[in-house]
């Protein structure tokens, strides 16, 4: 069974639950992760969610997310969900907001309530999406995403159109000296 890590408002660990019982109509406050992956070429990654998918079915997003487990460190999670959601390898693994946390609601009632530090990452190997978890992914500009996300927020998760802003520097910095 996958536990999550229950915080208080600053983010520091109160308990557990499991993950299956813990995001409902009133999910109370724990620890995530977003991770964007970047690509020598100067790209950013952006997926699409499995129509699966308990909460936000369909919807774009950055490149993986998830909970680290009791005892796992947040590089740790990342690098496990990388692996587990496409199927490849990251390295650089930086977080760049870690302070980032946001309340949603989507369309099923389910809400989520997290404190979801943001990691970008650079590819270190070829992407094989696994298929419960990606429906299909996109290489593009930080530009292209922000102007993407402007225009169509409803078509992106809520914590990417939340931090993207925030995020958008620290981007422009992980790919202005790609190998173009």
């Amino acid at each position: 069974m996958e536990m999550v890590i229950l915080v208080d408002d600053r983010g520091e660990a109160v308990g557990t639950q499991s993950k299956e019982s813990v995001h409902g109509s009133n999910t109370p406050r724990h620890l995530a992760f977003s991770c964007h992956i970047v690509d020598d070429a100067g790209r950013v990654l952006v997926t699409r969610r499995a129509l699966a998918k308990r909460t936000w079915p369909g919807v774009w997003t950055n490149a993986v997310c998830g909970h680290p487990g009791p005892g796992e460190s947040l590089e740790q999670a990342v690098r496990r969900r990388v692996a587990f959601e496409l199927g490849s390898e990251v390295s650089d693994v930086v977080c760049v907001i870690p302070d980032f946390g946001y309340s949603a609601r989507d369309a099923s009632g389910i809400e989520e309530n997290e404190h979801c530090p943001v990691f970008i990452a650079r590819t270190a190997s070829a992407l094989a999406p696994n298929p419960d978890e990606v429906a299909e992914f996109q290489w593009t500009t930080p530009s292209a995403l922000t102007t993407a996300v402007d225009a169509a927020p409803w078509a992106f998760s809520p914590w990417l159109v939340s931090h993207l802003d925030e995020l958008a520097p620290h981007l422009a910095r992980m790919t202005e000296n790609a190998d173009v």
